[in-house]
C-alpha cells in the first residue's frame, strides 16, 4: 500500500480530498523477509553444527565426546526451534500485511460512500 499516512477525514472536517487512513505494509514484509532470512541462516547453521563437531570427537579423551555430543544435541534442538519460529513467524506477518492491505481497500471504498460536507453547506461523496 505504500508509505504509511496518518490522516483520515475526521483529521480534516469539510476537507473531501484529505488523504484516508493507510496502513503500511513495508514494516510487516520487512520484518516477515528478516524472519525468513533468520530461518534459513539458522537452518544452514545447524546444518553444519554436527559435521564441524566429528573431528572433535577423533581426538579427545574418552570421556569428553559424550559431553560434546550432549552440548551438540542441546544447541541442535535449540537451533531447530529458532528456525521453526521464524518460519512460523515468516509466514505469519506474510498474512498481516496483505490482511491490512485489504482492510485499506474495504475502508476506502466504504468511507467514499460517506457523504463529507464542504464549506458551502453541500454534501460531496
Amino acid at each position: 500500500m505504500g508509505q504509511q499516512a496518518a490522516h483520515s477525514h475526521l483529521d480534516h472536517p469539510g476537507n473531501p480530498t484529505a488523504p484516508l487512513l493507510q496502513h503500511s505494509r513495508s514494516p510487516w514484509t520487512s520484518a516477515s523477509a528478516t524472519a525468513a532470512e533468520l530461518h534459513t541462516s539458522t537452518a544452514n547453521g545447524r546444518n553444519t553444527l554436527r559435521p564441524a563437531h566429528d573431528p572433535l570427537t577423533a581426538w579427545v579423551g574418552l570421556t569428553t565426546p559424550a559431553a560434546l555430543l550432549t552440548v551438540l544435541t542441546s544447541w541442535e534442538e535449540r537451533l531447530a526451534a529458532i528456525r521453526d519460529e521464524c518460519d512460523h513467524l515468516s509466514g505469519a506477518l506474510r498474512q498481516v500485511a496483505a490482511h491490512l492491505g485489504e482492510v485499506d481497500t474495504a475502508t476506502g471504498t466504504s468511507l467514499k460512500a460517506v457523504p463529507v460536507p464542504t464549506a458551502a453547506g453541500t454534501a460531496t461523496r
